[in-house]
């Protein structure tokens, strides 16, 4: 998989963990955006492109479609496979999915398509899709109303190096794309629940170009977001608090 951007490789396999603990979950409202927008349900396949540890794969699961994940670090897979007996987990990218020709109704990439927004990785999306079929794109997106929130982004922004992000908009540059309809939007309000060390630390340490820091690096990125939980009275000695984000969700139709 040495297509990979580094920080993603490097990243991913060493935070695997992290990543499953501190990243939220998706709102109850892609349920319906699921079964309206990308019609899943018994007797459809769709694959999850960039599968990670597993947190949408489980939404689509519960769709009662047939799903694979592709998701090309080990670690990722490993974590999702054993969280997910029942849903294939292969290794692949999205220049090389281990999929037939037209063999998908959909194809979802969650918090990933900025990873490999390319030509390339659409015509493959294309190839495995029935004309017909759906691709759709969806992001938990952190909402920096809140000083606090923009001091962290500011934190996690800082190492971001040459990190694909969705916050540039250059994943939207592929746009409209050869083979496929126009591309729609929607945005759900979301909140992740726990304790800040869950939602906002663990949250930090999963982001691929932080989880990839050397290890000196990384502590001084731990202490800097402590010390802002502990200098924010809403933060500060809190058992549970509540991280807003917004769910940005997008899908279009391979049409030829």
């Amino acid at each position: 998989m040495n297509d990979l951007h580094p920080a993603a490789a490097g990243g991913f396999s060493a935070g695997a963990e992290t990543y499953a603990r501190g990243r939220p979950d998706y709102p109850a409202a892609l349920a319906t955006w699921l079964h309206d927008a990308l019609r899943l349900g018994p007797g459809r396949s769709v694959a999850d492109l960039g599968a990670g540890t597993g947190k949408f794969t489980r939404l689509l699961a519960a769709t009662g479609a047939d799903v694979t994940a592709i998701e090309p670090v080990d670690a990722m897979r490993a974590r999702l496979a054993a969280s997910l007996p029942g849903v294939t987990a292969l290794a692949g990218t999205a220049k090389a999915m281990p999929l037939a020709d037209a063999s998908l109704d959909a194809l979802v990439c969650a918090q990933a398509f900025h990873w490999f927004s390319t030509p390339a990785a659409l015509a493959e999306i294309r190839r495995v899709l029935k004309v017909g079929g759906r691709l759709g794109l969806v992001w938990n997106v952190r909402d920096d109303a809140t000083p606090w929130g923009a001091e962290l982004t500011a934190i996690m922004n800082a190492h971001e190096g040459d990190a694909p992000r969705f916050h540039t908009g250059a994943w939207r540059t592929v746009f409209p794309a050869d083979g496929f309809g126009p591309l729609h939007e929607e945005a759900f309000a979301h909140g992740h629940d726990g304790t800040p060390e869950q939602v906002i630390l663990d949250r930090t340490l999963s982001v691929s170009f932080i989880a990839a820091l050397p290890e000196a690096e990384r502590a001084g990125v731990t202490q800097a977001v402590r010390d802002l939980i502990a200098r924010t009275p809403e933060l500060a000695g809190r058992d549970a608090v509540t991280f807003p984000y917004r769910t940005q969700v997008y899908w279009c139709e391979r049409v030829s």
